[in-house]
C-alpha cells in the first residue's frame, strides 16, 4: 500500500495554518487564557514557546509507567498557535489526511490508569440515541480528520443528521479555542482533544456528560475519569521515525534509542516539534522526561541542541518538508512522528522508514458533546458514530491511527509495519496538570524558542 503521497501531500496547506499567528494576535490570546480560570493555572504559551507565568523550576518527578496504556489526563498547553485560518466544511468535501497516531495487528485496546482530577457530573443514560431526524450537527475537529465519504454519507442518512466539519488547526489550537468560546461554542460535538490537553477542556468545563454505550467495546478502558464527557476514539504511539533508505544509501546505522540521538554520527539529522505548538512535539517532550526522569531531560535536550536538532512549529513542517522520508528536498532523516507512520511509505512490499518503539510516547484521541451545544441530541449520535464498528474500521487507513474498539481487523501491513510500542512511556497526569507551563516555560528557555 503506497499511501504515503496520497495521504501525506494533500495536507500541505494545513502548515500555513499551523506555523503560527501574528505576534500581536498570540499576545491578545495569551492574555484570554490566562484569564480563562483553568483550574490548573495553565495560559497559553505564546508562538515563541514561553508559558505565560511559568517557573523555571521543575516540580514532581516524572513517573514512567510500563503499562500497555495509558493515563489519559496527560495535559499540554499552546498558545492557540498554529490556527489563525479555521475551515469549516460540509463533510462530503475534501479533507486533510493524517499520517497519525498508533497501530499494531489486532485492536486489543490496553487499559489505561483512571484519573479523578476533576468533579465528575453525573453521568446521562447510557442508551443509544435513537434513529430519526436530527437536524445540523458542528463537529469541532482538527486538522488532520479524514473520513471515507461514503461512510459519512450513510451516517447521515441512517441517523438524520447533517454534518459540518469545523477544522481548527491541530489538537492544541482546537483545544484552547474550545476554551475561550465555551460561551458561545463553536459547535456541537469535538473530535481530537488527545491526553495531553484532556485537562485543559475538562477543567474550563466546556464537555458535557454523554455515556454511549458503544464505550463497554473497548473505549472505556482508556476514560480519563468517570464523568464521562470525553471518550477514547483511537490511540498510537508518539516515536522517532527514521528514514531506512537514507541510512542505507549513507551506510550509517541507524539509531535504536534516545541516547544514540545525541551521538556525533548522528549530529544535524533529527527533526522535532515545539511542545508549545505541536501535540507530537509535547508528547516527545514528556518522552524524554519519562525517560530521564526530573532531574536529567534538560541536560539530555542540552545535549540534543548541541547535536543540532532542529524544532519546527508542527508535525507537516517536520514531516513533510525537512524529513527526507516524507519530502524529495528533505535534509533530516530522523523526526518525531508516529509509529503508524511506516505503513503510508510502503513500496513493493517494503516500508522505506519505521519507528524507533524505544522511544515513544502513548497518545489517545477522545470525543466529546460540547457544553451548551445547540443540538445535544444530535451530537451523541456523533459521538455513538466515531465509536461504531464501521467508523473505527476505517480509522487506520483513513487518519493512521490504532481503534479503540476490541476486535477491529487492521490492514494487514500494519502488523509488519506499525506495531504498537509493548512500553510506551508516559508521565503522570496528574504531575502534567500541575506543572505543564512551568516545563514548557523551562523547555522553552532552555532551547531558547
Amino acid at each position: 500500500m503506497n499511501t504515503h503521497h496520497r495521504q501525506i501531500r494533500p495536507r500541505a496547506k494545513a502548515v500555513r495554518r499551523r506555523v503560527g499567528w501574528p505576534a500581536a494576535a498570540l499576545a491578545v490570546t495569551a492574555v484570554l487564557l490566562a484569564g480563562c480560570g483553568s483550574s490548573d493555572g495553565s495560559g497559553s504559551s505564546a508562538g515563541s514557546g514561553s508559558s505565560a507565568g511559568s517557573g523555571a523550576g521543575t516540580t514532581g518527578a516524572p513517573v514512567t509507567s510500563n503499562g500497555a496504556g495509558t493515563a489519559g489526563d496527560q495535559a499540554g498547553t499552546s498558545a492557540a498557535a498554529g490556527a489563525d485560518a479555521s475551515a469549516a466544511s460540509t463533510v462530503g468535501g475534501s479533507s486533510s489526511a493524517a499520517a497519525g497516531s498508533g497501530g499494531g495487528a489486532t485492536a486489543s485496546a490496553g487499559p489505561a490508569s483512571a484519573v479523578s482530577s476533576v468533579s465528575s457530573p453525573a453521568p446521562e443514560s447510557v442508551a443509544p440515541v435513537a434513529p430519526g431526524s436530527a437536524g445540523e450537527v458542528t463537529l469541532v475537529t482538527h486538522d488532520s480528520f479524514n473520513m471515507n465519504k461514503k461512510l459519512i454519507a450513510d451516517f447521515e442518512k441512517q441517523s438524520g443528521v447533517k454534518l459540518t466539519v469545523l477544522a481548527q488547526g491541530d489538537a492544541g489550537a482546537m483545544t484552547n479555542k474550545l476554551v475561550l468560546t465555551k460561551d458561545n461554542p463553536l459547535g456541537d460535538v469535538v473530535f481530537g482533544i488527545d491526553n495531553t490537553f484532556a485537562s485543559r477542556a475538562l477543567d474550563a468545563d466546556v464537555l458535557q456528560p454523554y455515556a454511549s454505550a458503544a464505550a463497554a467495546n473497548g473505549a472505556d478502558k482508556y476514560a480519563i475519569d468517570d464523568s464521562n464527557r470525553l471518550t477514547a476514539v483511537d490511540y498510537g504511539d508518539v516515536c522517532v521515525n527514521v528514514d531506512h533508505t537514507w541510512f542505507t544509501n549513507k551506510k550509517l546505522a541507524e539509531p535504536k534509542s534516545y541516547d544514540d540521538l545525541t551521538k556525533p554520527e548522528y549530529k544535524d539529522l533529527l527533526v522535532v516539534q515545539s511542545p508549545a505548538t505541536s501535540s507530537p512535539g509535547l508528547a516527545f517532550l514528556l518522552g524524554t522526561m519519562s525517560a530521564k526522569g526530573s532531574d536529567g531531560w534538560q541536560d539530555y535536550w542540552r545535549q540534543l541542541k548541541a547535536n543540532g536538532v532542529k524544532v519546527d512549529a508542527g508535525w507537516e513542517d517536520a514531516y513533510t518538508v525537512d524529513f527526507t522520508g516524507g519530502s524529495e528536498t528533505g535534509t533530516r532523516p530522523l523526526v518525531v512522528s508516529y509509529a503508524s507512520s511506516p505503513p503510508s511509505t510502503v513500496k513493493d512490499g517494503k516500508a522505506t522508514t519505521g519507528a524507533l518503539l524505544n522511544t515513544c510516547f502513548r497518545q489517545v484521541e477522545y470525543t466529546g458533546v460540547l457544553a451548551g451545544a445547540k443540538n445535544p441530541d444530535g451530537a451523541k449520535k456523533v459521538v455513538d458514530f466515531l465509536l461504531s464498528k464501521e467508523f473505527q474500521q476505517a480509522l487506520p487507513e483513513q487518519m493512521y491511527v490504532y481503534p479503540v474498539t476490541a476486535g477491529v481487523q487492521l490492514p494487514a501491513e500494519w502488523a509488519k509495519f506499525a506495531p504498537v510500542a509493548d512500553k510506551p512511556a508516559t508521565v503522570d497526569p496528574q504531575q502534567i496538570a500541575e506543572n505543564r507551563q512551568a516545563w514548557i516555560g523551562e523547555w522553552s528557555d532552555l532551547m531558547g524558542q
